[in-house]
């Protein structure tokens, strides 16, 4: 018999009986394995089983095959993955890694997120990798530039863009791409797939910032690659495993609560922001309002095509600039100031000097980053508290 400090610390064995209604958190950096038959196994194919938790995880394993199903959902795709992150910009850095190498090129848009930008045109270049910068939405200088630049391996987007909503064709973008043998990854994040399934128009891999929409209460950090092919899983699986850059069951947890109401939640999001744009649209304090369900706006019709409704994410700007928009956004009470976005309360953000601090004023005022420009992710709120509160705080400005 064991002395009782043995007893103490040995693992004790397994009572459950019955499966649990909830997912469970394993909490475990490794896994116990029955022989050493069995390790060998894993080891030469990680398929078989769990080894270690940077390698995989059975409460990270499902909420990633959760949210690539979604993504497939009425696709005809059946061979769909996905692999969570520790979060967005980790999915991001770990798909670039894994498909670019010293002397390549990616073609990209300049109004993305200012991270990403960051990412591409800093970090991606000290490894030799070469950003060219283009206007996506135009599909004649998208193919001019992939004609002229045989280096070009990887066209990379987000639609609807972060934050000026710029909108891309991803049929037809994914067919040019295609034509030239490039890799398309489109950021999915402001949409989920709820409101837009890039698969279906041939994108190979898509992004998401889980923390975003698809958790929706702004308690964890991660984010996923999601694509198909035994391949292509294989050579993102190795490059998060050797990068690290892997999720974590406790935040995967919280994703996969938040997933449960994601559906319910767009549809609100989708409901209130139309709602509040065409309010803003009118308001005398009001220069312009950003929002893709206005049916005047130059992207209306492509983002009716592709998307099943138009999503929380809008942006204005108030008469008066730069000191008029910090004066409205000192005065909203409904409107958190926060640098993040998609979750269920509305959050309010500067991108010129926040998420957008470090792009050059040039590059950001090109991309329709104005000095006064507001970014709101509008929550799910009763929606006359948000057009009072709104109101109030314009009404305000000198």
């Amino acid at each position: 018999m064991a002395r009782i400090s043995t007893l103490c610390v040995r693992e004790s064995d397994d009572f459950r009986t019955t499966t649990p209604h909830q997912l469970p958190i394993y909490a475990t950096s490794s896994f116990k394995l029955d022989s050493v038959e069995e390790g060998m196994e894993i080891f030469k194919d990680p398929s078989q089983g769990h080894l270690y938790g940077r390698f995989g995880n059975p409460t990270i394993d499902a909420v990633a095959d959760k949210i690539a199903r979604i993504e497939a959902h009425g696709t005809g795709i059946t061979e769909c993955w996905g692999i969570m992150t520790s979060s967005g910009m980790s999915a991001i850095a770990t798909v670039l890694h894994a498909e670019l190498s010293t002397g390549d090129q990616i073609l990209t848009q300049g109004n993305l997120y200012g991270g990403t930008t960051e990412l591409i045109k800093n970090t991606m270049s000290s490894s030799g990798v070469v950003t060219i910068l283009t206007n996506l939405p135009d599909l004649n200088e998208v193919e001019i530039k992939l004609r002229d630049n045989p280096g070009i391996r990887v066209l990379y987007f987000e639609t609807p863009s972060n934050p000026a909503l710029d909108t891309i064709d991803i049929e037809e973008i994914c067919k040019l791409a295609r034509n030239y043998n490039v890799i398309t990854i489109v950021d999915n994040t402001f949409c989920t797939p709820v409101l837009q399934q890039p698969l279906k128009y041939g994108v190979d891999y898509i992004i998401h910032s889980t923390t975003k929409y698809i958790n929706g209460h702004g308690n964890s950090i991660s984010g996923i690659v999601i694509g198909m092919g035994d391949e292509n899983r294989n050579k993102i699986w190795k490059t998060m495993k050797l990068m690290g850059t892997n999720s974590n069951p406790w935040d995967a947890w919280l994703v996969n609560n938040g997933i449960k109401t994601l559906s319910l939640r767009m549809e609100r999001h989708s409901q209130n922001g139309r709602s509040l744009a065409s309010f803003l649209k009118d308001h005398p304090k009001v220069e312009s309002v950003n929002y893709l369900g206005l049916e005047d706006h130059p992207y209306h019709e492509l983002a009716k095509k592709q998307m099943n409704d138009f999503g929380g994410m809008l942006c204005f700007e108030v008469r008066g600039g730069l000191n008029a928009g910090i004066q409205f956004m000192n005065q909203v009470k409904m409107g958190t100031l926060a640098p993040t976005l998609g979750d269920i309360d509305t959050l309010i953000m500067h991108p010129a000097s926040m998420s957008h601090l470090n792009i050059e004023p040039a590059i950001r005022k090109r991309n329709g980053i104005t000095d006064g420009l507001i970014r709101v992710s509008v929550g799910i709120e009763h929606i006359d508290d948000l057009k009072e509160d709104f109101d109030r705080s314009l009404k305000a400005l000198d």
